[in-house]
């Protein structure tokens, strides 16, 4: 793919998941036999990647991966997908970073991640990698790759007229001010929210985060289905298709890449938010992550049982 055909930009991590399925989570000192596994690609920013290019966006990784047998399933999957890998760094020191999930019967997850090569992508990646990021129309990032690292793409994109989107997650009290106020749209969960604001109502935390300087909050709610939050205008209330769940592993994910995609054709909020819904709920009708995330026509099959109101 030639650089000047990416639309969207992600600054992110790439891990190799190991699934676990089991009847209910461990308590401390216990064990439990698994009911099956599942291994396959994950990583928030691969995820948000893989799901925006399915939906149809031109799309690039700026990542980075270990010289391993999980770091060249990166690189493969990426261009399997034509998202650009031209900015992707294979690091000889360091494994690809990994993930163990445990999803109980009920489809809710617990994670740990090793972030293994992800911690290492710096600054200097993110210079080498300033035409890709210039010539872009959105960058996307999370947080599981380095705060400093983020900040410089934001930076950059700032500079070349850029949008931004920033889905804050894992959860960081400590999120950097600056990164925030590079920020364009900033998507967090509830939980993340709360750690943010410290705020516990919806309707707080958005108006909570909008005063640390993103043009626009979106916060996902679950199965409530998700708020957007804008200056001098009422938020705008979302909710997903109903849908049968086994795995809400990469849910949040399938949303985040699809409403970058679904923002990208005419920056219609409201548009992107239902799309967005309808992509996460699609995703936790499947096992694993990016293997659960389905493509624009899948999406915009769904029922149509989701409304908006002010």
């Amino acid at each position: 793919m030639s650089n000047s055909a990416v639309q969207i930009v992600v600054v992110g991590s790439y891990n190799r998941d190991l699934a676990l399925r089991v009847d209910q989570f461990p308590a401390p000192g216990e064990t439990r036999l698994s009911l099956g596994r599942i291994e396959s690609p994950g990583g928030k920013g691969s995820n948000q990647a893989i799901q925006a290019a399915r939906c149809g966006a031109t799309t690039a990784m700026i990542a980075a991966v270990g010289q391993d047998p999980a770091g060249v399933e990166a690189l493969s999957l990426w261009s399997g997908l034509q998202i650009d890998t031209s900015a992707v760094v294979r690091l000889s020191d360091v494994a690809t970073g990994m993930a163990m999930i445990l999803v109980d019967h009920q489809a809710e997850n617990m994670i740990v991640v090793d972030s293994g090569a992800n911690a290492h992508l710096s600054e200097h990646h993110i210079l080498a990698a300033k035409p890709l990021i210039a010539q872009a129309r959105l960058i996307l990032a999370q947080l599981e790759t380095p705060m400093a690292a983020t900040k410089a793409a934001f930076d950059q994109a700032r500079r070349a007229g850029v949008t931004t989107l920033l889905n804050a997650a894992p959860a960081n009290a400590a999120l950097d001010q600056q990164l925030l106020a590079l920020t364009d749209i900033l998507c967090v969960n509830q939980t993340e929210g709360t750690a943010l604001s410290g705020q516990t109502s919806p309707e707080a935390i958005g108006a909570s985060l909008l005063e640390m300087g993103p043009a626009a909050v979106i916060l996902t709610l679950g199965v409530d289905g998700a708020m957007l939050f804008q200056r001098d205008q009422p938020p705008l209330c979302a909710h997903p298709p109903t849908v049968k769940a086994v795995d809400t592993t990469g849910a949040g994910d399938a949303f985040i890449g699809a409403f970058a995609a679904q923002w990208l054709l005419n920056q219609d909020p409201s548009a992107a938010l239902h799309f967005a819904l309808a992509a996460g709920a699609l995703a936790c009708t499947r096992q694993g992550a990016a293997a659960s995330f389905g493509d624009r026509q899948e999406i915009e099959r769904l029922p149509a049982s989701w409304s908006a109101r002010p």
